[in-house]
């Protein structure tokens, strides 16, 4: 593959066989940035578990203490007042069967859904179209709740889900690169802590084997994952 001229300067920039603090990370992004469009700051975590099997499934969410940085636009499926406590809470789109037929004539103008229990028998019928893209309630994820105002505010406040992967991977954006450096680093700190709490209790051996941090343009930067799993338990 190959990659720009600003790329490879910036990738010249990091030493490929050395691990970073956290702090120093960060930092190194601002300084290899070369686009002009404020990139998102993404972490990959490498997990010791098998995502084959059932009990070493490692999926939650976490409230970033400082947001994405980015909009989210939240449609939920709920009637009469649930509806009604989802508008007030900023929901962008808000139905229950028409919002379904929309779906199924091809808008997906949204990114995370939200929806009651009872709703579930209409977002059942819509799960070819929504699951492929991401989009499914989970009440795993907080998505499938009665509580739809909380769930609503939550997700426009920063509230992210994460999944481990086939290959035993969990990546997410944390962050824009535009924000300060003490804030980039509250929220990889949070998204970490996040994954560390739901270890499960089948996986066997060290379960935290390594992180990397990237810009969305930028090459990758290898962490220091010991230094970063002190500062957490500080």
């Amino acid at each position: 593959m190959k990659h720009s001229k600003k790329y490879q300067e910036a990738r010249d920039k990091i030493d490929r066989n050395r691990r970073y603090v956290l702090a120093e990370a960060v930092q190194m992004l601002k300084d290899c940035h070369f686009v002009q469009f404020d990139e998102s700051v993404e972490v990959a975590v490498r997990l010791g578990v098998n995502p084959k099997h059932a009990d070493q499934m490692v999926r939650g969410t976490v409230a970033l203490p400082h947001g994405t940085g980015s909009t989210v636009r939240v449609a939920v499926f709920a009637e009469g007042e649930k509806a009604a406590e989802a508008q007030e809470a900023g929901a962008d789109i808000v139905g229950s069967d028409d919002l379904a037929e929309k779906i199924q004539g091809g808008f997906i103008d949204f990114d995370v859904t939200v929806a009651t229990p009872d709703m579930m028998r209409v977002v059942g019928k819509l799960g070819k179209l929504l699951g492929p893209r991401g989009l499914m309630p989970n009440p795993k994820a907080g998505t499938v709740t009665m509580d739809v105002g909380k769930a609503v505010r939550e997700v426009k406040a920063g509230r992210i889900e994460f999944r481990v992967d086939k290959q035993a991977n969990i990546a997410s954006a944390v962050g824009k690169l535009s924000f300060d450096n003490g804030k980039i680093e509250e929220n990889v700190k949070a998204f970490v802590d996040a994954i560390l709490r739901l270890k499960p209790a089948a996986a066997k051996g060290a379960y935290f084997l390594g992180a990397s941090i990237c810009s969305s343009m930028g090459p990758g930067i290898k962490l220091d994952h010991q230094d970063l799993l002190a500062a957490i338990r500080k």
